[in-house]
């Protein structure tokens, strides 16, 4: 089963500097950390902020590809986690059927915000992230923030790209 994410928000892991998309589920009750590199953290922050860039980045360039192609970006979904390293497929129509592309999930979600598909996580990855479960808090920032509070500093860092 698949669970539709919005992204809630980017933070700065704060123990090694890196990047981390916080993903939360449409009813807001589970949010997914997903470390991420510096670079992919920047194209999906432009894109939340609506920043254009002078020239294309990456992930516009292949936006305009796709859509020149007449390929549609169905849906993203991130499918696996392995050895604390996360794995996403991006689903396309084409004209010649449904095609499936293996992506890091941070190129992923990027590619995701600028064609406006849907982001899902698969229950099962949710559940060996240990997703933080936001049903029993007040607020999800008070949650998030305690979660990130009570990290044991071995697992900052922990998740790869």
């Amino acid at each position: 089963m698949q669970i539709e994410m919005t992204i809630k928000g980017l933070m700065v892991d704060p123990i090694t500097n890196m990047p981390i998309i916080i993903l939360r589920d449409k009813d807001g009750q589970r949010v997914l950390p997903i470390w991420v590199g510096v670079f992919e953290a920047n194209a999906i922050a432009l894109q939340i902020e609506n920043v254009t860039p002078q020239r294309p980045m990456t992930h516009d360039l292949l936006k305009n590809v796709l859509e020149d192609l007449k390929a549609h970006v169905q849906r993203v979904v991130v499918c696996a986690l392995r050895e604390n390293t996360f794995y996403a497929v991006i689903h396309l129509q084409t004209a010649a059927g449904p095609v499936s592309i293996d992506a890091r999930p941070s190129d992923a979600i990027a590619l995701a915000i600028r064609t406006e598909a849907p982001i899902f996580v698969r229950r099962d990855v949710l559940d060996r992230a240990k997703a933080v479960d936001l049903a029993t808090h007040a607020t999800d920032e008070e949650k998030l923030k305690e979660w990130l509070e009570e990290l044991n500093p071995d697992d900052l860092g922990k998740y790869t790209m």
